[in-house]
């Protein structure tokens, strides 16, 4: 019976790494991806310290969940003590590290608000000037998702007008309806936009924009975080049964 009880557990640890394996190969695979995405992720992460030290970060635990994973299946399969308790000890070091993450993610969470993206907006966007990191990036978020300021053109009422620019042009140019939404498409018809014609520019504000785009993702996201946990948990448990098992 002790026998069936260790084979049992030893396929089982088996199972659970073969899914954490699967698991860091996937956010090795996001995080390449998102720092290549040629469809301005790519120059939005890139602009952005915090998101692109979150990327990279990604990109190790990835890694590091891949061979862990790949270390877990052959320390169960081979019944190799210390193999298993070099991977408990660094599964609960990641399991650690992302309840710390989650934890923090959920105290500031508040950072995240309407209001929070509309003051920062309406305090350190300068429209069109693109050597200005935070309004590059703004202009990057607007022009990809078709969208203007967090809740519309009306956030820029507020903003000045650069030195050189008309002081009647409310509406800054990465707010203009284009062809292609990309850098390089073309107008729909851009002295119409700035000159306030609402249907040449895009009027939907970006927070609900990318919410509504996010919004399933955000949720197969925490989904996906909650079951990397509890999988990362069980292989714990069994490594330590298995560890203890194998004489």
């Amino acid at each position: 019976m002790e026998g069936d009880c260790l084979s049992c557990m030893k396929y089982l640890m088996f199972l659970f790494n073969f899914f954490i394996f699967l698991g860091g190969a996937c956010l090795l695979g996001l995080g390449i991806w998102v720092i290549v995405d040629p469809t301005g992720f790519r120059e939005i992460v890139a602009a952005n310290p915090l998101l692109f030290t979150g990327a990279y970060i990604m990109l190790a635990m990835g890694a590091m969940l891949f061979l862990l994973g790949f270390l877990g299946c052959c320390g169960a399969i081979r019944e190799n003590k210390c193999l298993l308790l070099f991977f408990f000890m660094f599964i609960l070091l990641i399991f650690l590290a992302e309840l710390s993450a989650a934890i923090l993610a959920f105290i500031f969470r508040e950072n995240l608000t309407r209001e929070f993206f509309t003051k920062e907006l309406k305090k350190h966007y300068q429209r069109n000037n693109d050597t200005d990191v935070f309004s590059s990036t703004w202009n990057s978020v607007m022009i990809t998702f078709a969208c203007c300021g967090v809740n519309g053109p009306e956030d820029f009422e507020a903003i000045p007008h650069l030195p050189y620019s008309s002081s009647e042009r409310v509406t800054p140019e990465a707010c203009c309806q284009r062809e292609l939404q990309s850098r390089e498409g073309v107008f729909v018809n851009k002295e119409a936009c700035l000159s306030g014609i609402e249907r040449f520019q895009n009027r939907q504000g970006c927070y609900t924009v990318i919410l509504n785009s996010f919004e399933t993702y955000v949720y197969l996201a925490g989904a996906l975080a909650i079951g990397v946990l509890a999988i990362e948990l069980f292989a714990m448990i069994f490594a330590m049964c298995l560890f203890r098992g194998i004489q």
